[in-house]
């Protein structure tokens, strides 16, 4: 499974999503709202006891702070279950990720708070994708 094409299908799912930022990577500068991979963790052992490479990815979703309220009513329709704007129906809708992998399965959405991008100031939270490789 490869980290770079996993990356790729997540970004290509999250575009469903109409006017959100998607990237592949950790932007320079964000102009949100904007979805992007920050880390990953891959998980050989579990590859050996299941048969299956797995990965952990754990991607962020930024909204602007220009208003509290709005800032924030965007964030959560952003990680509603359901919904045009539902980070979880976008990233489902291929979970293959283009071939890149077996299944995706959204474990949860942690980090709910202010966070800080190349100085800047942005509502968001994390998510963490459990990713089956093939």
């Amino acid at each position: 499974m490869d980290v770079e094409d996993v990356f790729v299908g997540l970004r290509n799912n999250a575009r469903a999503i109409e006017d959100l930022r998607c990237f592949e990577y950790v932007p320079d500068s964000v102009a949100p709202p904007a979805f992007f991979p920050v880390d990953v963790i891959l998980d050989y052992a579990g590859a050996l006891v299941h048969g299956l490479p797995q990965m952990t990815v754990r991607c962020q979703i930024l909204t602007s702070r220009a208003s509290d309220r709005s800032g924030q009513k965007l964030l959560k329709e952003f990680l509603a279950e359901s919904g045009s704007r539902s980070l979880h129906v976008a990233l489902r809708s291929d979970p293959t990720l283009g071939g890149a992998c077996h299944d995706l399965q959204l474990q949860r959405v942690n980090g709910y708070r202010v966070y800080e991008h190349q100085g800047q100031k942005f509502y968001g939270a994390g998510l963490e994708l459990l990713v089956i490789g093939t």
